[in-house]
């Protein structure tokens, strides 16, 4: 085996061993680095045989998570108790008449957004015409015209997934 392929091995045996060391430490065992008459080295939980030294890893210490308050931990408060605030004092407010305008931009901008989906539904269902669309002028070719019908079925399905996603946006901000 040439030098190379020694301090190849080496290298490898380095990492395994560096990988094994924090669970090695965890569970509070030896380990021993053992050389043979090549040089090889290899490392193990004994140290039975020539050429084995014991390596002096130290234990990692772990710090368990902190105990959460009896008072959060509970999903409902306790009758009498202060209600706690959910953000902090310190936490920037917005004044209701801002919310307010806010709220009618974001409601004017998803109406807007609903208006260009519903009109880009009514295009394509023209264009899709119930699964047979038109094919263009000297198109004889089946397979690109399965493919545009695939395309047309699939921006069918998406345009209607929006339209649906943007009228639950709706309702729930007619809820606030």
């Amino acid at each position: 085996m040439n030098n190379w392929a020694r301090t190849l091995s080496a290298a490898a045996a380095a990492c395994a061993a560096t990988l094994a060391v924090p669970a090695a430490s965890a569970a509070s065992t030896d380990i021993f680095v053992c050389q043979d008459a090549q040089g090889r080295k290899t490392y193990q939980n004994t140290g039975s045989g020539r050429g084995c030294t014991r390596l002096d890893v130290q234990p990692f210490l772990s710090v368990p998570a902190p105990r959460q308050q009896a008072a959060r931990a509970s999903a409902e408060p306790r009758p009498g108790a202060e209600a706690q605030p959910i953000s902090p004092a310190s936490f920037p407010r917005v004044d209701t008449q801002t919310q307010r305008a806010r709220d009618g931009d974001r409601r004017r901008i998803l109406e807007d957004e609903l208006g260009t989906e519903e009109s880009r539904l009514q295009a394509l269902r023209g264009e899709f015409n119930n699964g047979a669309p038109e094919r263009p002028p000297g198109d004889r070719n089946d397979t690109r015209y399965q493919e545009r019908v695939g395309r047309l079925r699939a921006d069918l399905q998406r345009t209607e997934n929006n339209i649906a996603s943007l009228k639950r946006e709706l309702a729930l901000l007619s809820r606030q």
